[in-house]
């Protein structure tokens, strides 16, 4: 059959304004055939054949602004708008990063503001503690400093240069300060103080010692413990009083000790007195020798109202004892 078509001839003839002979060839007919199609037809035929144009130049002409016209497929349309779907949430990603670190800076800015206060107040008493002049230990503001100017690192910029260089800022002030206290604190042994900052004598004005150093048995457990300090029995309310010169370094609740009060005396000692019911001094204070620094009571771990003492050496916790000893010799 498509043999047939294919070789199928066929032309037109306008013999009028309203009518049309159309010759048709092919090898089924035998001879050529003619047919005769009034206005009316022709006018139907044109109208058929025009719509069928404009719908194939239609549909042409969209195939190929889609697939020709832009040079983009829609399938590379939606490959690229996953693509963005992805490096948004990327960047959101890293805008909540972002402000994750920036509030961790803020919170590690405040910290080290908090510790140069500290530092400042702390400089400030042992000044007057050791009775220098005005002016030799300012820790109202920076030391004087020189130098050669030397290049700084390369590096890359920061997002956030203010907050950095605040930072910095404070990290210089905190060198500086703990610069001033070391040099402060040598002055201080080297003006014959040391009888005044030296642990010794009891902590308390009244009660008995009711607890030593090393192993005991544990009076919570009843299973061998090591003590590392020394109780005194006592009254509720009694006063425990520092056994030397110093700095109230804590001045709170810790865990196991209850209330507890800590001075640095310097040239690496400190002591501790724990299970108060009041704590009478606040931290930075400077305490002298056989001031009250604590009521005693039995918060904490304890069993009953007592003071738990302790001596520390460069942070290692020694026996007590020899201390209190030496203050009644």
């Amino acid at each position: 059959m498509w043999d047939w078509v294919a070789k199928l001839s066929i032309e037109l003839y306008a013999s009028g304004a309203y009518s049309m002979n159309v010759v048709v060839f092919g090898k089924g007919f035998g001879k050529p055939r003619q047919i005769s199609l009034s206005g009316k037809d022709v006018a139907g035929i044109v109208s058929v054949f025009s719509l069928l144009l404009i719908v194939a130049a239609f549909v042409g002409g969209y195939y190929f602004s889609v697939y020709t016209g832009s040079g983009v497929s829609m399938t590379r349309v939606a490959s690229i708008n996953n693509e963005l779907e992805g490096q948004r949430n990327a960047i959101a990603v890293t805008r909540q990063q972002t402000e994750d670190t920036l509030d961790a800076l803020a919170i590690r800015l405040g910290q080290m503001n908090a510790r140069v206060i500290r530092l400042d107040a702390l400089g400030r008493r042992l000044t007057e503690m050791a009775e220098l002049s005005d002016g030799e230990f300012d820790f109202a503001s920076e030391p004087a400093m020189g130098g050669p100017e030397e290049p700084a690192a390369a590096g890359s910029s920061i997002a956030v240069p203010e907050l950095v260089v605040a930072m910095q800022d404070l990290d210089s002030q905190l060198d500086n300060r703990e610069s001033q206290l070391e040099v402060l604190e040598s002055v201080l042994m080297n003006q014959n103080l040391s009888e005044r900052v030296y642990p010794a004598g009891r902590p308390v004005k009244s009660g008995w010692m009711s607890s030593y150093f090393g192993r005991r048995t544990d009076p919570f457990t009843g299973k061998p413990a090591n003590h590392r300090g020394v109780d005194f029995a006592g009254k509720e309310g009694a006063e425990v009083i520092a056994v030397a010169d110093g700095v109230v370094t804590w001045s709170a609740s810790r865990y196991g000790y209850g209330e507890l009060v800590e001075i640095n005396h310097g040239n690496g000692y400190a002591t501790r007195y724990a299970h108060n019911s009041a704590n009478l001094v606040t931290v930075g204070d400077v305490v002298r020798k056989g001031q009250t620094v604590a009521l005693m009571g039995d918060t904490g771990r304890a069993t009953g109202p007592n003071l738990h003492f302790e001596v520390l050496h460069r942070g290692q916790r020694v026996d007590p004892v020899k201390f209190i000893r030496q203050g009644a010799e």
